[in-house]
């Protein structure tokens, strides 16, 4: 009897071990919204009206398919006493953009451009493009021979070099071709962008700028239709995101939040109607890849959702797994060390149109967030991220000019994942 225990004591031990493994590994992952942690985003969003940082703050956020956390402080035009809720609408400023991206990568996965395609083999605008160098003794420009094409990469990972504000001389010509005029078409945009020079060598640096209205240049070239209409047909119908509209419906106009703007002696006053509402109350020529429209939390939401998903919400599919996979990769290689501001978002990469995180926090000073998430957010101090290791999207939305000077994106990830542990998240 006793070799007979001894005989299969292996095998039982195999069988116990393999049972125990198989059930850790089968063992749901703990919810990262629990009733603690809903507590503890209130409180914190709660604080940030309170204290007069912010006019109004809402937030919703979806863990694995459901709903978990929905909250509104403040107000949305504290002027007229009206509080910040779920179906207010907001500028949704740069979340803009990641819309354009995956407009672009609908006809990307239709075989209609190639990543590293030159830009100007559809947008013959930007052919033989020069490079800015200096300025002579005189103040004229001196300028070489772009060392290669601005390729459709390039305007997806913000590696272009298109002209900015930084260099003075570049900064006059910009702003005399006021490329960016609402009275223009895309097509005008690009003509005018294209005529200047590029501030680097493309994919030599990361800099922020007009990549992303040059990619919805580009759908219309590649789609044949208008850029708003092709968003529309494509995005934003199918996902029935019915609030998110460049221009403001008249009848909508009553839950359209106020703008507001905090000095640095931290004093809240509410940007002027005429000039917040300039761009959204009026069908304008110009419809940019990289701000411009409107949203309700839940609108964007449907939006997150899809991308968690991996291209899909319900029975809608708006794109491939293996496209929002190579979206939100960093396109990024070690060679781009200069990164304009994009190092205060954390330790990441850029995708196309997503920040994308590559390393876990540093310190408590750092923007909280998992590996692998990826997010973008918006002027008025609005933001959004998708968290794919945990099945978990967010959107957080105020109207607060300048961008978040208060904090309050960093206060919101750590109310969602528990501040700086340096084991890690979950």
């Amino acid at each position: 009897m006793k070799k007979t225990i001894l005989a299969i004591l292996p095998v039982l031990l195999i069988a116990s071990a393999f049972q125990l493994s198989t059930t850790h590994k089968n063992k749901p992952a703990a919810p990262i919204i629990t009733a603690d942690v809903k507590g503890r985003i209130d409180a914190t969003l709660k604080r940030f009206t309170d204290s007069g940082k912010t006019a109004g703050v809402s937030a919703l956020i979806f863990e694995k398919g459901k709903e978990v956390y929905f909250n509104a402080f403040g107000y949305a035009d504290r002027e007229a006493n009206r509080p910040m809720d779920r179906n207010t609408i907001v500028r949704i400023f740069s979340m803009t953009k990641p819309v354009t991206g995956v407009a672009l990568m609908t006809l990307y996965e239709k075989g209609a451009f190639q990543l590293d395609e030159p830009l100007s083999k559809y947008c013959p605008e930007f052919t033989n493009m020069q490079v800015y160098k200096g300025v002579d003794a005189n103040g004229n420009l001196i300028t070489e021979p772009a060392k290669r094409p601005i390729t459709i990469r390039d305007i997806t990972r913000h590696t272009a070099g298109f002209a900015g504000m930084e260099i003075p001389a570049l900064a006059k010509l910009v702003r005399e071709a006021n490329y960016m005029s609402p009275n223009n078409s895309l097509s005008e945009m690009a003509k005018k962008l294209a005529s200047l020079p590029l501030e680097f060598h493309p994919g030599d640096q990361w800099a922020y700028g007009p990549s992303v209205d040059v990619q919805a240049y580009l759908v219309e070239k590649l789609s044949g239709k208008p850029f708003d209409q092709y968003v529309k047909e494509t995005i934003l119908d199918p996902l029935k995101m019915t609030n998110t509209h460049y221009v403001v419906p008249e009848n909508d106009l009553n839950r359209f939040a106020a703008l507001y703007n905090r000095s640095d002696a931290g004093v809240l006053t509410r940007v002027p109607d005429a000039q917040a509402n300039a761009f959204n109350t009026k069908d304008w020529a110009l419809k940019p890849g990289g701000f411009g429209l409107t949203s309700t939390l839940d609108d964007y939401m449907k939006f997150t959702q899809m991308l968690v998903n991996k291209g899909m919400l319900g029975n809608v599919r708006i794109l491939k797994p293996e496209t929002v996979k190579l979206m939100s990769t960093s396109h990024l290689s070690d060679t781009i060390t200069k990164r304009l501001w994009l190092p205060s978002k954390g330790r990441v990469g850029f995708g196309i149109d997503f920040a994308v995180r590559t390393q876990p926090p540093a310190n408590k000073e750092e923007n909280n967030g998992v590996v692998g998430e990826f997010f973008w957010d918006g002027a008025a101090s609005t933001m959004f991220w998708v968290d794919p290791a945990n099945e978990l999207t967010a959107v957080l939305f105020t109207q607060l000019v300048p961008f978040d000077k208060v904090k309050l994106h960093k206060s919101f990830r750590d109310a969602v994942y528990g501040e700086f542990n340096s084991a890690g998240i979950k």
